[in-house]
């Protein structure tokens, strides 16, 4: 979450498919559950894809397409109708030999294949796993496909569209377009000063002081200069931090002398770190 470089990599490099008990969820990478199945905190990942792509191709918005879609490829099924050139596709496997490491030949991208290693490590391991854990690896081993090639098939539609079903679509054309604007990807490390994290544990004795040391540098590193609030990209912290329990309990105890959140802005999430609590 604060290295952008390095949470480019973990959506498109190799993970770990391991766990030493049912606490650890390495085999998950930088997802969860939520978040391969629902699809919550995708926008975060997509722009942080496209900025990855986007500022390494020269600002190329047709070859930062083309990656996405072949970061979210999944095969055809076995008796799929051939596609018409008007119709969007989900399977990109001819794009095997431009993104090798996006895309399969078999039409398998990234987020396809670790769904399914995911799902495999979980029932292939129940004892390291809960169980509630392994009723989201069957979800994946045998829904999630045809949940995915439909949403694959949305990213596509053109943003000024007239002949889409519903509005806030999650749309490749608004990730490019916030990936220009956002600029390249940071790589910038920052730490706080003993005296706040003392300070931090001082105020919130119950929580972890890494947990909350990490939104304050995210508020540092985000904030704009003509606003004090920052969005708060909750189910990606959860990810980053390897657990739901951040969103899910402790965010909302996490004590209004030190960050304080507005939950009614759109339906988003935006908060401010108190001036005390800022180096």
């Amino acid at each position: 979450m604060l290295n952008e470089r390095k949470e480019f990599e973990a959506y498109t490099g190799k993970v770990s498919y391991t766990a030493v008990n049912k606490q650890d969820t390495t085999y998950l990478g930088r997802f969860t559950f939520d978040g391969i199945i629902k699809g919550e905190g995708l926008v975060r990942v997509f722009t942080i894809l496209a900025r990855g792509f986007l500022w390494s191709s020269n600002c190329d918005t047709e070859y930062t397409r083309r990656a996405l879609c072949a970061w979210c490829s999944i095969p055809d099924k076995k008796n799929a109708k051939e596609k018409e050139d008007w119709q969007y596709k989900s399977d990109f496997r001819e794009l095997h030999g431009e993104f090798p490491s996006l895309v399969d030949k078999k039409g398998g991208g990234w987020l396809y294949r670790h769904a399914h290693a995911v799902a495999d490590f979980v029932l292939n391991n129940p004892d390291k796993v809960y169980a509630t854990t392994e009723k989201s690896a069957k979800i994946i081993r045998d829904s999630w496909d045809e949940y995915w090639r439909k949403k694959v098939v949305k990213f596509q539609i053109p943003l000024f569209s007239q002949n889409t079903d519903g509005g806030f679509h999650l749309l490749f054309d608004d990730v490019i377009a916030d990936a220009l604007e956002q600029g390249l990807l940071r790589d910038t490390e920052i730490t706080l000063p003993q005296s706040i994290l003392d300070k931090i544990a001082d105020e919130a004795p119950k929580i972890k002081t890494e947990w909350i040391s990490a939104l304050i540098c995210y508020y540092i590193l985000n904030k704009q200069p003509d606003s004090e609030w920052v969005v708060l990209p909750a189910s990606n912290f959860d990810a980053y931090f390897g657990t739901t329990t951040f969103s899910h309990k402790v965010l909302n105890t996490i004590p209004k002398t030190i960050i304080f959140r507005d939950r009614q802005v759109c339906g988003l999430t935006r908060y401010k770190v108190m001036p005390e609590f800022l180096p």
